[in-house]
């Protein structure tokens, strides 16, 4: 366990990165998100069936 002594605040002012690999770095960030867009849309669709039909009675 850290001892809250010994903890250092760390503020980061730049970060050098390329243009392209920034490009890349967001592109892949993208398609990793239609997986997870695509599962929180079947699970609220799920959820809607569900509470839909116990109020719908």
């Amino acid at each position: 366990m850290m001892d809250e002594s010994k903890t250092q605040n760390v503020v980061v002012t730049d970060i050098q990165m390329p243009f392209m690999s920034m490009v890349v770095f967001m592109v892949k960030w993208v398609i990793a998100a239609i997986p997870a867009m695509l599962i929180l849309t079947l699970l609220g669709a799920l959820l809607t069936a569900i509470f839909g039909s116990l109020v719908g009675r």
